[in-house]
């Protein structure tokens, strides 16, 4: 896994906030999402009053670790205290500045050599017990310094509601401690026992101060004498944050309570949630909903790219409906489409179906295909009958005095003479319908005739109505040209002779013609399909294919477009998501926020809730853009300032095709942590049981990956 160093860091906005500390725009990421190369010095009002003594660490940057001094006091000639600062002893960049109220030096101010640890501090030395004093001097270090980023950052966490106070402070808390490099610290503290880290994230001072509090226990002797050196000022640091307010009890249940009140209690002793997605297909199939919700589903999840209100309410009619009847709460769940890009513009294939038995190798029928009939009106058939094609009929007098043991006759689409053996009568709710076997190939479509021979040689007709039009696709291959239109009706551009009249698809964004460069490249169905852009125009863009199977790769309408590396400028919320946000504001519990990617959107979206008075609404950040996953602490900061549940979503599909597929395991571990930090509830999608849900068997990759969801 190439995963680098994850660097956070904390500067100043002085344009916007003056002396006021916000967070940067690159807390969290891999080396090639960091763009500032330099920390930025903040002044903070933390002061001691006493020597602490000098500890150096290694800084995160990029990927190289820069030496940072994080804690110093010079005393003066009467052995006071005459300045103390933090600063960075390799280039001379200040990291973190400190000062008392009477005077404070600049980063050149004299050090006593003796009171500096080297580098090879931080060298594992398994011949030798760790120092405890060290330890502890290195632990307050790090304690002074997510002390003084909390009170950097005070007045961004004032601006939060107080509903999400507490865990805004914990997150400022994980940022200082992850822009450290601490990992000899960590194996020092596992030699000896104490401070798991690995559950460090949800509750970081109250862990912080336990494990100063079990070091200076250890360590009796040392105790007196390290009192008269640690000073009044960060005794009284410890102590204040060892209140309730940041026990590591109170700290999980502000995680739990923030999951509560996003998604609702956890049923029978269960210790996660269930996300299903649905679509129209739920509005066809009367028990989909209810055996959904009945086998574990507790949030029903639409997706308003696709369908339109009224396959919505029918879908939320029936998730309310269940819901009731079985006694089990189940939420609704609505993404807004957001700035996707997506193809569109292929022709609607024929309204057919193919009825095909099931052969051996050799080619002979070993198993019938199963066909309902029914007439229109008589619904869908019953949950124990799984049949291989549905064919509604037009005359529902034709199956009236129909009985098991008749033969239905019609002539295919290619006008072979074909028969349907009649094997089962059900009743429905309805009508009545009928399993049938097809021990040939057929083609019906609508209009197709079929015929019964009665009593008396007189014969019944019908005809096959609502014949669903075959899915429209193009099937690509390594090397051919695919020409993407921005409107159908658009004049091709000139195309050499060897290219003209390819595939060819339309997209009506005009963002991505505005944005694309020759020799980028671009990605189609979250990255099943890859290309690179040969050549753009103002209405096409002409496309190389890099990457399908070997067999070529089918692309479908209303299928992901992604340019992971062009520099496309979307809105956050556009005019399709403001009007269906009016439907989901009083339709839904919690809406998802599509391809978020900074501060700005979050604003946007907020504006838009207090419009409303939405405040009940539960937010669903969607991280599914390389941006978003940057910004996430400073949107997650954002967002809180409204009292709305709030959640994240790992939208794995588009964020693994964004940030790259060998970069997504590391990149939804840092997300969990930062969401572990703000107690807000985190969303594991995209892929989830996929084989499990086709096959109805899930592949051992897929059992791993739930087991980690569940976290």
């Amino acid at each position: 896994m190439m995963q680098n160093a994850i660097s956070a860091c904390v500067v100043a906005n002085s344009r916007e906030l003056g002396n006021q500390a916000t967070l940067s725009a690159d807390q969290l990421g891999f080396d090639s999402f960091s763009r500032r190369a330099n920390f930025t010095h903040l002044p903070c009002a933390l002061c001691t009053k006493q020597a602490v003594g000098v500890v150096q660490f290694l800084a995160v940057r990029r990927s190289k670790l820069k030496p940072r001094t994080l804690a110093s006091a010079l005393p003066n000639r009467d052995g006071e205290p005459k300045a103390s600062f933090l600063h960075s002893s390799a280039d001379g960049q200040p990291l973190l500045a400190l000062g008392n109220n009477k005077s404070c030096k600049d980063a050149d101010a004299e050090e006593d050599p003796s009171a500096r640890y080297s580098r090879s501090d931080f060298s594992v030395n398994a011949n030798h017990m760790v120092n405890r004093g060290e330890l502890l001097d290195k632990l307050k270090a790090v304690h002074l310094h997510v002390l003084a980023s909390e009170q950097w950052n005070a007045s961004q966490i004032k601006l939060c509601h107080r509903n999400y106070l507490v865990s805004a402070t914990n997150l400022i808390h994980y940022l200082a401690l992850k822009c450290l490099d601490i990992e000899q610290v960590k194996e020092d503290f596992s030699s000896i026992g104490l401070l798991s880290w690995e559950i460090i994230d949800s509750c970081v001072m109250a862990s912080l101060s336990a494990g100063i509090q079990l070091l200076e226990e250890l360590s009796p002797n040392s105790l007196n004498a390290r009192e008269n050196i640690s000073g009044n000022c960060t005794e009284k640091r410890l102590e204040n944050q060892r209140n309730e307010k940041f026990a590591v009890h109170l700290m999980r249940k502000k995680a739990y309570s923030n999951r509560e009140l996003l998604m609702g209690p956890l049923q029978d002793g269960k210790t996660s949630h269930v996300m299903v997605t649905v679509g129209k297909e739920a509005t066809e199939n009367e028990m989909l909903i209810t055996d959904l919700i009945d086998t574990g589903a507790s949030i029903i999840r639409i997706n308003c790219a696709h369908g339109d209100p009224s396959v919505w309410s029918e879908i939320i009619r029936r998730v309310k409906r269940s819901s009731q009847m079985l006694e089990k709460p189940c939420q609704i769940l609505m993404d807004l489409g957001g700035p996707k890009l997506r193809t569109a513009g292929l022709k609607p294939g024929p309204h057919v179906m193919k009825i095909s038995p099931e052969r051996n190798a050799s080619g002979n029928v070993i198993f019938p295909a199963q066909v309902w009939l029914s007439h229109k009106g008589a619904g869908p058939p019953p949950n124990h009958v799984s049949p291989d094609a549905v064919v509604v009929l037009s005359n529902p007098d034709f199956l009236c005095d129909t009985e098991v043991g008749d033969t239905v006759r019609f002539k295919d689409a290619r006008r072979t003479k074909r028969i349907l053996k009649i094997v089962g009568k059900f009743h429905v709710f309805g009508g009545i319908g009928f399993i049938a076997e097809c021990s040939r190939t057929s083609y019906i479509e609508s209009g197709t005739q079929l015929y019964i021979k009665g009593k008396k040689g007189r014969f019944r007709f019908a005809h096959a109505v609502d014949v669903p039009a075959v899915e429209p696709s193009i099937r690509l291959r390594v090397g051919d040209s695919l020409v993407i239109s921005r409107d159908s009706s658009c004049s091709r551009i000139d195309l050499p002779e060897a290219i003209r009249g390819t595939h060819r698809i339309t997209c009506s964004s005009g963002l991505l013609f505005d944005s694309v460069k020759p020799g980028e490249p671009i990605a189609f169905d979250d990255g099943k399909i890859w290309g690179i852009i040969q050549g753009t125009s103002i209405s096409e863009i002409i496309v190389s294919i890099t990457h399908a199977n070997p067999r070529g790769t089918k692309l479908r309408p209303e299928k992901s477009i992604n340019i992971p590396e062009s520099n496309i400028q979307f809105q956050g919320l556009t005019s399709k998501d403001l009007m269906d946000l009016e439907f989901v504001s009083t339709h839904a519990d919690m809406v998802g926020f599509s391809f978020v990617r900074d501060v700005n959107d979050i604003t946007m979206l907020c504006l838009e809730l207090e419009k409303r008075k939405l405040w009940n609404l539960g937010i669903i950040l969607k991280i599914e853009t390389r941006s978003g996953f940057e910004n996430l602490p400073q949107m997650l900061l954002e967002a809180m300032k409204l009292p709305n549940p709030l959640g994240v979503m790992i939208a794995r599909g588009d964020l693994a095709v964004e940030c790259g597929w060998e970069r997504i395991a590391a990149i939804q571990e840092v997300i969990l942590s930062i969401c572990s930090a703000a107690h807000v509830p985190v969303i594991w999608a995209t892929q989830v049981l996929e084989s499990f849900v086709k096959s109805g068997v899930p592949s051992r990759a897929e059992i791993t990956d739930v087991a980690n969801g569940r976290r």
